[in-house]
């Protein structure tokens, strides 16, 4: 597909993004903005795919979508011609390799800037691009920075080994952190026409997403205890199992919701005589009677019976939905969370819809996840090349072409 035939919709429609990633935090970070409008150029590795495409291929159905392709081996001396190429007309760059291989490669930052003194650059690696030599060469996937950031120590229960946080929590959280730190880039670089480079530490990504836990450790010198399916901290709050086996997870904690919770749960006596407390601690003298009528409750009724005798009363609570029970959600149906489209092969998909939701400039779903190298001439044609140079590229195995996705 020709640059020229890219539909032109959304808010960053005109923006220009390029990324070299595999994997899923820097292809959410493409992809993200791919829903929005932006012309996504993704650059995979003729030799080495994304190996997301393996099996059925459904992380790559799902999160390479909206994007034109060219597979081509940036460091051999072709391939580094055309990334340089390719330069000129990004507004954005995205690369995901272990840390210093682009400098190895001989293209630093300082490097693309002379190509494109505008371009902003993210790197996305697990530790940065600079700090102590023993971490920042070290590989990292999503529970390696989520057990190096101290997110894991967060989950699990008490009595077990921690885990980590399902599915690949930092991998996202760094694609969406990192794409907003672009955005903010453009922003600047409109302002200034300087362009800039962004440390991705996926580590560090999951440490600014723990709250005031930081804060109250240095403070008190207490860490956080694991608390498996309930609060460590607060009576009803956690997930309950209900009469039918089916779970319903519900939150009475607040001065407009804790006091409903003790009408509801016909425990009016608790407090006689005593001020109304915003929630019930765990070491609270009334801790046990409450805990235990909550328990009943559930024990008695069926999780359906629940939810909707609780929303009834004011109690914040869902039912533990699964993709079986939320496709049939009304709510997942007048929303459209779940979206059709074809794979390139004429394979029927079903997956998440574009979110967040945008009145204005919504974003869409116009293209499926293109196959190896399937815009290879169209993107070479673009910015130049002849179709006896473009042939002379497949000759020296400097760009390549796989088959059609499954």
């Amino acid at each position: 597909m020709r640059r020229g035939e890219v539909p032109q919709f959304g808010p960053l429609q005109g923006v220009r993004v390029m990324h070299a990633t595999n994997s899923v935090a820097g292809p959410f970070a493409a992809e993200m903005m791919a829903e929005y409008g932006a012309d996504v150029i993704w650059l995979e590795n003729n030799i080495f795919p994304d190996y997301q495409r393996a099996g059925t291929g459904t992380t790559a159905e799902q999160d390479r979508r909206n994007q034109r392709t060219i597979s081509v081996d940036i460091p051999s001396p072709g391939g580094k011609e055309i990334f340089l190429r390719l330069l000129k007309n990004i507004d954005i760059f995205i690369e995901c390799s272990k840390f210093g291989q682009y400098d190895k490669w001989g293209l630093t930052d300082e490097v693309m800037w002379q190509q494109n003194p505008r371009l902003i650059i993210a790197h996305i690696t697990g530790f940065g691009q600079y700090g102590d030599p023993g971490h920042i060469r070290r590989p990292s996937y999503d529970p390696i920075a989520q057990a190096f950031g101290c997110y894991m120590g967060f989950n699990g229960f008490p009595d077990r080994i921690p885990i980590p946080a399902a599915p690949v929590v930092a991998d996202y959280l760094t694609g969406m952190y990192t794409a907003f730190a672009a955005m903010a880039a453009l922003h600047r670089v409109q302002q200034t026409g300087i362009g800039e480079s962004i440390d991705s530490a996926q580590y560090e990504i999951v440490m600014r997403c723990q709250a005031g836990y930081a804060i109250k450790y240095f403070e008190t010198g207490e860490l956080p205890n694991r608390a498996g399916d309930r609060s460590f901290s607060f009576c009803g709050y956690g997930n309950y199992t209900c009469k039918d086996g089916v779970q319903v997870f519900l939150l009475t904690v607040g001065p407009g919701i804790y006091p409903k919770s003790v009408e509801f749960f016909g425990l009016n006596g608790l407090y006689e005589g005593k001020k109304m407390p915003q929630y019930c601690a765990f070491d609270a003298p009334e801790a046990e009677e409450y805990e235990a009528a909550v328990e009943k409750y559930v024990s008695e009724h069926t999780a359906e019976e629940a939810e909707r005798e609780m929303l009834k009363a004011g109690i914040p609570c869902s039912r533990l939905l699964t993709y079986e029970t939320a496709k049939d959600n009304p709510h997942y149906i007048a929303r459209e969370v779940f979206t059709s489209w074809k794979s390139f092969s004429g394979r029927e998909l079903t997956g998440i819809n574009v979110f967040p939701k945008l009145k204005n400039n919504p974003g869409q779903i116009w293209r499926p996840c293109p196959s190896i190298g399937m815009d290879n001439e169209d993107i070479l044609k673009d910015i130049g090349y002849s179709v006896e140079e473009i042939a002379e590229f497949y000759e020296a195995n400097a760009i390549g072409k796989g088959p059609l996705n499954i």
